[in-house]
């Protein structure tokens, strides 16, 4: 008994050691997390160069620029930060009698670089309307040969008269940095549609109510009763492609200006979009 105890006692059992850390590696470059590394890169360039920089509140403005620019490594740019934009063709349309031509004379005599296109049209002239600035009046034969030569953008005919947009107009004022303004019918936008998609911007232009066009249309007295009868059952079926077109605008009576504003609106917003129109005629 006593013998077996000794021999516990100075013969203990052997016990495994534990493993000891690793010692770390430095065989690789240590990193840190990229937006720290370069905040601190800057830190440690700018805190060297500071020392160029004269007084804020002491130097003049120039000064200020030279030391900056030397700090930096580079000259300040002049040129714009936002590219110049693209020219729009915007297409207006809406039933017959919402003020179509009033809200275009207005907007080109409030608004700068805007060109309206004249259209072709095969019809008489009105009391009142010029040869060149409200349209181009030629004979049908005229018309179907402008056709024949593919000098038209879009043609229709159109309650028994043709109508088109001369391409020439448009390639010309476009190259010059205008806006195009085209007015246009309900089918000659749709037509416009196929051609320029999203390329061009298209606005509806309606009246309040159906009541405040019927009576827009009988004061105008320019149709016949018959004709008349013609133009507000086809007013009603056109109201119903607005959704066709990228905007509505309200040409209430009596509300020119809110109208011609609002038309404005959206040229300016078209104008400052990052993704830009690029229509191609």
């Amino acid at each position: 008994m006593f013998r077996r105890l000794c021999t516990s006692l100075f013969h203990p059992k052997p016990f495994s050691l534990l493993p000891l850390p690793k010692k770390p590696s430095f065989s690789t470059p240590q990193t840190l997390p990229k937006g720290l590394f370069f905040t601190s890169t800057i830190r440690m360039a700018n805190t060297q160069k500071f020392h160029s920089i004269p007084s804020l509140d002491k130097a003049s403005k120039p000064e200020l620029l030279r030391a900056l620019e030397f700090s930096l490594g580079s000259s300040f740019s002049s040129d714009s930060i936002c590219p110049t934009p693209n020219p729009l063709i915007i297409v207006i349309s809406g039933p017959s009698g919402v003020g179509k031509d009033a809200v275009i004379k207005r907007l080109r005599e409030v608004r700068e670089n805007l060109h309206f296109v004249v259209t072709a049209t095969s019809r008489g002239m009105r009391p009142g309307e010029v040869n060149g600035k409200d349209y181009y009046f030629v004979s049908k034969e005229e018309f179907l040969s402008m056709v024949e030569k593919d000098e038209l953008l879009e043609y229709a005919l159109v309650y028994g008269d043709y109508k088109g947009i001369p391409k020439k107009q448009i390639r010309e004022f476009m190259a010059k940095g205008c806006d195009i303004v085209l007015r246009v019918d309900i089918q000659g936008a749709e037509t416009l549609r196929k051609i320029l998609g999203d390329s061009g911007v298209f606005i509806f232009l309606v009246a309040e109510s159906e009541l405040a066009l019927v009576e827009r249309l009988i004061e105008r007295k320019t149709e016949s009763k018959e004709e008349l009868l013609v133009r507000i059952a086809t007013a009603r079926e056109e109201v119903k492609y607005v959704n066709r077109f990228d905007y509505v605008v309200v040409n209430a009576q009596g509300k020119l200006e809110e109208a011609v504003n609002l038309v404005g609106s959206i040229i300016d917003a078209e104008r400052a979009k990052v993704c830009q129109r690029s229509p191609f005629i």
